[in-house]
C-alpha cells in the first residue's frame, strides 16, 4: 500500500484538523459579518467586493513588509511562465469569491446556521471526489470505509439540521447557492495547496502560504469586481451605503481579515491531511460557530433541537476518518 493510499499520520491529522476547525470558526463569523454588510450596502456583490478587496489591501501591506513573501509571489509567476503551474491552478480565488458572494446574497435570509449546513452538504461530498481524483498536492487518497462514512454522516447531519428550518425561513430554496459554494471550496483548497507548494522555499513555509493567499485574493477580487459591474448594469447601483458608525461598524469590515485566516489555513495544511480531512475539520468549526452566533446574536432563525442534533452528528462525522487514520497507523507499525 502506498503512502498516498493511507490517511495522514495521526499526529499530523489531529493538528491539521484542529487548525481547520479554527478556520471554520472564522468562516462562520465571516458569514455573519458579510451578510450584515450586504444589508447595509444593499448589494451582495458589493459587500463581497468590499470584503475581498479589504483582505487584498491587508495582504499588499504584508507583502510590502515581508521580502520572503514577495519572493514567494515571484516563484508563483515563474511557475506560470515555466508551466510548473498551469493557469487554471491559480484560479482558486474564483471559488473563494463565489463563496463570499453567496454570504452576501443569502446569509441574511437563511441565517448563519442554515447557510453553513448548506455549505457542508456541498463541501463534504465534493471533498471526497477531489481527494480521489488526486487534485490536492498530496496526491490520490483512496476511498476507505472511514473516509466514506465521514461525509455520509455529515450529509445525514445536514438533513437533520435543515429539517427544523424548512417552513420557518423565507426562501429556503436559496440554500442551493451556498451548497454550490461549498462544493467549489474543495477545488479551491486543492488549488491553493498546489500554489503553496510552488511558492514555498525550503525552511520558509509561511511565506509560501502568504503568497498563495495573496494570489487567491487577487483572483477573487477581480472576479467579484466583474460580477459587481454586471449586477449594476442588470439591476442598477446598490440601494444602501457603506457603514460609517465608528467604531461600532468597524466589525463589518473584518470579513477580509477573517478570510485571510481561513484561506491561509487551507493552503498550509491541505498537503498534509488532504481535502477531505480539511473539509471535515472546517465543517465542524463552521457548524459550531454558526450555532453560537445564531444563539448569542439571533438572526433570521433561532436554532432548535434539530439544528443542535445535526451539529452533534457533524462533530461525530469529523472524528471518523481521524480515528481510522490512527488505527491504520498502528497497523502499519
Amino acid at each position: 500500500m502506498t503512502d498516498a493510499a493511507v490517511p495522514a499520520p495521526s499526529t499530523a491529522a489531529i493538528v491539521g484538523v484542529g487548525a481547520a476547525v479554527v478556520g471554520g470558526l472564522c468562516a462562520a463569523l465571516q458569514t455573519r459579518v458579510n451578510g450584515s454588510l450586504a444589508e447595509h450596502v444593499g448589494s451582495g456583490f458589493g459587500a463581497a467586493v468590499v470584503s475581498f478587496g479589504s483582505g487584498l489591501l491587508w495582504l499588499l501591506l504584508a507583502l510590502a513588509c515581508w521580502p520572503a513573501a514577495r519572493g514567494a509571489v515571484g516563484r508563483i509567476l515563474s511557475g506560470l511562465r515555466t508551466r510548473r503551474l498551469r493557469w487554471w491552478e491559480v484560479l482558486g480565488g474564483t471559488a473563494g469569491g463565489f463563496y463570499v458572494a453567496a454570504q452576501g446574497l443569502t446569509a441574511a435570509t437563511l441565517g448563519v446556521a442554515l447557510f453553513m449546513v448548506a455549505v457542508v452538504a456541498g463541501q463534504s461530498t465534493s471533498s471526497l471526489l477531489v481527494d480521489r481524483i488526486g487534485l490536492a498536492p498530496g496526491g490520490v487518497r483512496l476511498i476507505t470505509l472511514g473516509r466514506a462514512l465521514g461525509p455520509l454522516l455529515t450529509v445525514v447531519a445536514v438533513g437533520i439540521a435543515v429539517s427544523g428550518s424548512v417552513g420557518t425561513v423565507p426562501s429556503v430554496g436559496l440554500a442551493v447557492i451556498p451548497f454550490l459554494a461549498g462544493a467549489f471550496q474543495s477545488w479551491q483548497q486543492a488549488m491553493n495547496g498546489r500554489v503553496r507548494g510552488v511558492a514555498a522555499a525550503p525552511g520558509d513555509r509561511f511565506a509560501g502560504v502568504a503568497a498563495a493567499t495573496f494570489g487567491n485574493f487577487v483572483v477573487g477580487t477581480a472576479a467579484l469586481a466583474v460580477a459587481f459591474g454586471v449586477s449594476v448594469l442588470a439591476v442598477g447601483p446598490p440601494t444602501g451605503s457603506l457603514p460609517t458608525q465608528w467604531p461600532l461598524d468597524l466589525v463589518l469590515y473584518s470579513g477580509g481579515l477573517l478570510g485571510i485566516v481561513f484561506i491561509a489555513i487551507q493552503a498550509a495544511v491541505v498537503h498534509r491531511i488532504g481535502v477531505l480531512l480539511l473539509a471535515l475539520g472546517m465543517i465542524a468549526g463552521q457548524i459550531v460557530g454558526a450555532l453560537l452566533l445564531d444563539v448569542v446574536v439571533p438572526g433570521v432563525a433561532t436554532p432548535g433541537p434539530a439544528m443542535f442534533a445535526g451539529a452533534a452528528l457533524t462533530l461525530v462525522a469529523v472524528t471518523v476518518p481521524v480515528v481510522e487514520a490512527r488505527l491504520l497507523r498502528r497497523r502499519r507499525r
